[in-house]
């Protein structure tokens, strides 16, 4: 999906989260007290349909765009049936200087 050339209206979702997914949305507020508005950037990405940026599930809600880092992913899904999930809110957050 080209991300630049259309802007897809997230706020539906962004409510969604916001209402039916606390600790995700806990966890996105946490992210941008660390990175700042990187975060909400990473979020609407995500949402919009951009891989690797943000991908989100809690108690049977699923938002943003699945990761598709073959490692990172086997591992991820490696520890979520082991140790078992109540949620899982991913953001792959650029190294310092990147942006």
């Amino acid at each position: 999906m080209d991300t630049r050339t259309a802007k897809v209206d997230v706020s539906r979702q962004i409510e969604e989260i916001k209402q039916l997914m606390p600790e995700t949305y806990k966890s996105i507020r946490e992210k941008s007290v660390e990175i700042g508005n990187v975060a909400f950037e990473l979020v609407r990405k995500g949402l919009r349909g951009e891989a690797n940026c943000f991908y989100a599930f809690e108690a049977g809600r699923v938002v943003g765009t699945p990761f598709n880092m073959p490692a990172i992913t086997a591992d991820l899904a490696l520890y979520m049936v082991e140790f078992g999930c109540g949620f899982v809110c991913m953001f792959n957050v650029p190294a310092p200087g990147a942006v």
